[in-house]
């Protein structure tokens, strides 16, 4: 399509189709015909993945094609151990970068085609071919033809540039720049409908132009993907392409528990009652606070809402190291950052103490590990009733079976909250030869204290409320 200016109507085009349906041919395709017949002189085209590997996949199969049309090869350079093709017409350069070797400046893009973007580590690749790239071209072209990712934290850049596409398709955001297109399945798609198959992957409505799939072949891998989970979870990614939300954990999927999220209405919880949860964890890591409030006037359902902390100077670091995208919640004001490399727990007091005047806080549960000087202190100086819960598996164990019924049921609305939400996919339990369970911080694929602090919030709602509670103050020492 073209404006009316004869330039180029669209910039951006994101492609999200399942394996084998041809992507790293049109990739290929699409570098060759910006690369020979653009029209674009000096170009540069610049193919980007995350691997040396996965880079090199669209370059071998735009060389191959090159050996098949002596023009192509007539008209070009190869040079095979830079991965580079040079067009002898117009100076232009086909060029692949990886994640793993590319410089800061100097792309001057007139195409860029991005394979499996979902891949990439982190976004510095993305936001250098983006962002001013291309000021100098008159119409150049952005690609980005990927499947979906395995990326149950929702945190990468592939996901970010997959939810712009979805709602540019929807017609929640509107941008004439982008052209979207996304095969798949949706979440509450019948994976065994073979309706659903055809759908998801444009190859199998044309097995004679693409035979490189066949319905007999996904007929097989469903009937194995039917008694074997984690060929289910290869299924539902690679050949229905649906974003991977589970972890390898042992306790809830994420997808049960992102039905029980939500943004919440504040002020339907002004001056509701609650129980808070408090988990101090260390000083250089994470505190998290939960408030928990039960069904009464006005709530139908069980309502949370998250609150934590971290110490600015080590959080730095940990961006670096771990991939945590810590800054961009503290920025999003999902997070706070104090300073210094440890939390002041003056900072958690005086949240409370606020929030003690927004809500009705019947009960604060916490974690009696270095816990003292801030118990005492709202103990001395407010009327905030403090209780112990100790982390034993014989109150962790009814407060987590309590709230994995209530999500399961739907009988809790979860505040949407992206540090609750990577900190519950986090989670991996011990479990005892009784079936009592308890969450083990030291085995866990990460942080994992907002929801131990959303579990002592349970632990001291069952004890004050439920009228299922088992606990008969086992562990819950009050102040």
């Amino acid at each position: 399509y073209k404006k009316d200016d004869d330039y180029r109507q669209y910039q951006y085009v994101y492609l999200e189709v399942p394996k084998k349906n041809g992507k790293s041919e049109l990739a290929a395709a699409l570098s060759l015909y910006h690369l020979f017949a653009d029209g674009e002189i000096k170009g540069e085209i610049y193919g980007c993945a995350a691997e040396k590997k996965q880079a090199g996949i669209v370059f071998d199969v735009a060389v191959s094609m090159i050996e098949q049309c002596p023009t192509l090869k007539k008209n070009c350079k190869l040079v095979l151990s830079k991965k580079t093709i040079y067009c002898n017409r117009n100076q232009s350069k086909y060029e692949v970068l990886s994640a793993e070797a590319y410089s800061k400046h100097g792309y001057k893009p007139s195409a860029v085609i991005f394979d499996e973007l979902h891949a990439q580590p982190n976004r510095n690749l993305w936001d250098i071919m983006t962002f001013g790239a291309g000021v100098a071209r008159k119409q150049p072209m952005w690609f980005v033809i990927t499947t979906a990712g395995d990326d149950p934290d929702k945190k990468t850049i592939g996901w970010e540039i997959h939810e712009k596409a979805k709602k540019i398709i929807s017609g929640e955001l509107v941008n004439s720049r982008w052209y979207c297109k996304i095969y798949g399945a949706e979440p509450e798609a019948d994976i065994w409908d073979e309706n659903v198959w055809l759908n998801s992957n444009p190859s199998l409505n044309n097995p004679e132009e693409s035979p490189v799939i066949s319905l007999e072949n996904v007929r097989f891998e469903a009937e194995e993907a039917k008694s074997n989970p984690a060929q289910e979870k290869l299924f539902r990614w690679l050949r229905l392409n649906q974003w991977i939300d589970n972890k390898s954990t042992s306790w809830i999927d994420l997808t049960i528990y992102d039905k029980c999220v939500q943004r919440i209405d504040l002020t339907l919880l002004a001056g509701k009652k609650c129980y808070a949860g408090l988990d101090l964890s260390s000083t250089t890591d994470l505190t998290a606070l939960t408030l928990v409030f039960p069904v009464q006037e006005g709530l139908k359902k069980i309502h949370t809402l998250h609150f934590c902390w971290i110490p600015e100077e080590s959080m730095k670091e940990r961006v670096m190291r771990d991939k945590v995208p810590y800054q961009e919640w503290v920025n999003q004001k999902y997070l706070t950052a104090t300073p210094g490399n440890a939390i002041d727990y003056e900072y958690i007091y005086y949240k409370i103490l606020n929030l003690s005047k927004l809500y009705d806080i019947l009960v604060v549960g916490i974690d009696p590990w270095n816990s003292d000087m801030l118990t005492q202190k709202l103990q001395n100086e407010t009327d905030i009733i403090v209780e112990i819960v100790n982390q034993t598996i014989a109150i962790m164990s009814p407060a987590m079976k309590k709230l994995e019924k209530i999500i399961r049921d739907k009988k809790i609305i979860i505040e949407k909250h992206p540090v609750a939400r990577w900190c519950f996919g986090n989670v991996s339990i011990y479990v005892d030869g009784n079936e009592n369970i308890k969450p083990m911080k030291n085995r866990s694929i990460d942080r994992i204290d907002l929801t131990v602090s959303m579990i002592d919030a349970i632990a001291i709602y069952l004890q004050h409320e439920d009228d299922e509670s088992i606990y008969e103050s086992r562990g819950l020492t009050v102040l």
